[in-house]
């Protein structure tokens, strides 16, 4: 993976060379921390040693009784689901097997999904590292009811993905169903590169593999410089522009197949680090059509953002044909692939010409070494964000909260988290 971080350099919020001097010593120090924390496995720690922990056999062996079957559908939430989606949809031209994600529980988008899936050929990943996470659950039992009405055995499709305990695992145990183990020390939105993000890829014949073997590339490089680290350096980047004004990241990669990875990005960024008053709001774009919605802000608005943008450098192409149409002759001869190209190029000197800064980051392709790269080097990116802000990572009490109050509200117990909702103040104009 390639970053150029000359467009931070002093723009309007932006830092200098001196700032990157400084902020290496104090990137150095942090990098002790997270090496002691992934060697003695420490909770979110433990994500970082991933592309040395995970047995991609055994996720082979866990799904190959299923064969190749038509579809996969996941059901999970946010870390259960993100991952595998982000790399599913980066490989999606590298197989014939779809991928679908039940990933909320809007009752209409549900019922459209199970009524277009040919549920006789697909295969069900249930995915829950507590095996009660409520709208996982909700959704499977949707889905589980929804083969049964179409004659079909849900345990001859069915694998789950969890903890050692739960209601999943008491399921998986009770119908004997092939099962992973979510890995200990990982959290959801940390968990891309494990068995939570990599069975629905082996399950449509992608290439596991590679993917943690671009992982592997990206924690080869971790050190105690930046210069050293792209992981790193973005993180670090981006906290010292965050402190300078910069409370919004917009992540724009120049790829449709990667379009979900900045939801995923969006996830780890936002949960991670929205913490006691501080983080950076991630905001999703995807170039070049947000040139044409967002750039606008991006460019003229408020100085506080910054504005990361992705591309591969190599991709498939596709040839303009000639024409004689007036003021179009210069598109001939060109491809599409060259034109998304200089879109992304004008989108970043547009923003230098008016001193915003904005991150360039570049994959080789979007194949499965390069979405590895870009998985792996993005959780460093943000451990090392996270430690040098001072705030706990790997937590996510508001989430929590939330949590609390929906399973109350639904009766689910005693939560005086639920007992809020009745406070609510209201204005209403109708």
């Amino acid at each position: 993976m390639y970053l150029d971080i000359g467009n931070v350099l002093d723009t309007s919020p932006g830092i200098t060379e001196q700032t990157l001097d400084r902020l290496d010593e104090r990137v150095a120090i942090a990098h002790e921390r997270i090496a002691e924390g992934m060697a003695a496995e420490e909770h979110g720690y433990a994500a970082l040693n991933l592309p040395e922990t995970v047995d991609t056999d055994e996720i082979r062996a866990a799904v190959e009784p299923f064969g190749t079957p038509e579809a996969v559908l996941t059901v999970g939430i946010g870390g259960s689901a993100l991952g595998a989606a982000t790399i599913s949809a980066a490989l999606a031209d590298q197989t014939d097997v779809e991928a679908h994600f039940l990933d909320n529980v809007d009752p209409e988008d549900t019922a459209e999904l199970l009524e277009s899936l040919p549920l006789d050929e697909t295969v069900v990943n249930v995915v829950s590292r507590s095996g009660t996470t409520a709208e996982t659950l909700a959704n499977f039992l949707v889905v589980r009811e929804a083969m049964a009405d179409a004659g079909v055995d849900w345990t001859d499709q069915t694998f789950v993905t969890t903890g050692d305990e739960g209601n999943l695992r008491n399921l998986a145990d009770k119908h004997d169903l092939p099962s992973l183990k979510v890995p200990d020390g990982v959290p959801g939105r940390f968990s891309a590169l494990s068995t939570v993000g990599l069975a629905c890829a082996a399950l449509q014949g992608l290439n596991i593999e590679g993917v943690i073997e671009g992982a592997r590339s990206e924690m080869d490089k971790l050190s105690g410089s930046l210069e050293a680290s792209p992981g790193y350096a973005y993180g670090a980047v981006a906290y010292a522009l965050a402190e300078r004004g910069a409370l919004t990241n917009a992540m724009m990669p120049y790829a449709e197949s990667l379009e979900y990875f900045a939801e995923w990005f969006a996830q780890l960024w936002a949960e991670s680090l929205g913490k006691e008053g501080l983080g950076q709001t991630p905001a999703r774009a995807l170039g070049a059509t947000d040139q044409h919605s967002q750039l606008q802000l991006y460019r003229a608005g408020p100085r506080d953002k910054l504005v990361t943008l992705v591309r591969p450098r190599q991709r498939e192409d596709i040839d303009i044909p000639e024409t004689d149409l007036e003021g179009l002759s210069y598109l001939g001869g060109a491809g599409l692939g060259d034109l998304l190209d200089a879109e992304f190029e004008a989108t970043e000197a547009s923003l230098a010409a008016e001193d915003r800064p904005n991150v360039r980051i570049e994959i080789d392709r979007v194949d499965a070494h390069g979405v590895g790269e870009l998985l792996y080097a993005m959780e460093a990116a943000t451990v090392m964000y996270g430690e040098l802000a001072g705030v706990s990572t790997f937590t996510q009490p508001a989430v929590e909260w939330g949590k609390k109050a929906a399973r109350g509200l639904l009766g689910g117990g005693e939560f005086q988290e639920a007992e809020a909702v009745a406070d609510k103040r209201e204005f209403t104009i109708e």
